[in-house]
């Protein structure tokens, strides 16, 4: 059988390198390299495209993508590798926003994930409010410039950027101004959102259109405080105020409800590929949407591979199931 040549892009320049480098690293543990012939391509901090043996080799030769397939350049010549499909194991800025997507469309080769168009959506948490209300979804009150006199306490973060980077839980008027410019640092465009009371329930989805797998629901248990992910120091070893129950400990209707709310959300917002979606179920059993992550971490202790795995799928068995997807649209 002929093996399938793919580009797995990785790292990036701004704050979710270290995760992308993570995730990445749990990628090429559980890739069949019988099946697949891979190309490790970094993103430094600094921003150039290296060439690497994988996720903790060097930097490697520089590389550009092109329409002719990837270019590795050595010094004044370079050789020409035809990739079947890129695997871009990329968060936040400039990886999950629709700019590596819009690249790699421009050069006509296949990816895994969320396309263009979806990916800046979801990136964006108020357009995701927005087509999410369209569809019948509930969200949280939210506002992109500060209101006059919102309803204490409110969660004040970047509308564009990824895991809790920049989101400050603000109970007065007077923390309003601080909470913004830490989310300034990094976005302009900040948003303004009311506290949902409830339980955070993830939902991992799998595939396209009418043909989705879904995993297992997961809730996040709370000692004290508000998730926030990839801001320990250690973060394999634990938080220090969260956990994950898995399978999610809510009643079966509720799991229906949420299972349901997540499709209805992925297919509105054009998804593809995979996504996490994340809701709040509130005390009266109601679903209210969070957010949505086009490219979720997939680290040793991540929360998708997880509620995949207590589904019966291996995050290998995802990866194929990924790859025939960018290839053929279907899933297999």
């Amino acid at each position: 059988m002929t093996e399938v040549r793919i580009g797995i892009i990785f790292g990036g320049a701004f704050e979710e390198h270290p995760v992308s480098v993570k995730s990445a690293r749990e990628v090429a543990r559980h890739l069949d390299t019988t099946r697949y012939d891979l190309y490790w391509i970094k993103i430094t901090r600094g921003g150039d495209w290296r060439l690497c043996t994988g996720p903790d080799a060097g930097d490697g030769r520089p590389v550009v993508l092109s329409p002719e397939g990837l270019l590795v350049l050595d010094g004044g010549r370079f050789e020409v590798v035809e990739l079947d499909v890129v695997f871009p194991v990329l968060h936040g800025r400039l990886g999950e926003d629709g700019a590596v997507q819009g690249l790699l469309e421009l050069c006509g080769i296949p990816y895994i994930g969320c396309d263009v168009q979806s990916s800046a959506l979801c990136m964006d948490k108020a357009l995701t409010y927005v087509v999410a209300r369209g569809a019948g979804v509930a969200t949280p009150n939210f506002w992109t410039e500060v209101p006059a006199d919102p309803a204490y306490p409110v969660f004040v973060k970047p509308a564009r950027s990824g895991s809790s980077f920049g989101v400050t839980k603000v109970s007065a008027e007077h923390e309003l101004g601080v909470a913004l410019e830490v989310a300034r640092q990094y976005d302009l465009k900040v948003l303004v959102e009311e506290a949902v009371v409830g339980s955070e329930i993830g939902c991992a989805v799998l595939g396209n259109g009418d043909d989705l797998v879904v995993g297992e629901l997961d809730r996040v248990a709370l000692t004290h405080g508000f998730f926030r992910i990839h801001q320990e120091a250690t973060p394999e070893t634990g938080s220090e105020n969260s956990a994950f129950v898995v399978p999610a400990d809510i009643p079966a209707e509720s799991r229906d409800l949420v299972r349901e709310t997540a499709k209805t959300v992925y297919r509105a917002l054009g998804c593809s590929g995979l996504a996490r979606v994340d809701l709040f179920l509130t005390p009266r059993g109601e679903v209210v949407l969070n957010e949505v992550n086009t490219m979720p971490g997939l680290t040793s202790y991540s929360r998708y591979p997880r509620m995949m795995a207590a589904a019966g799928l291996r995050l290998a068995d995802v990866i194929d199931r990924l790859v025939s997807l960018a290839l053929t649209g279907k899933l297999r």
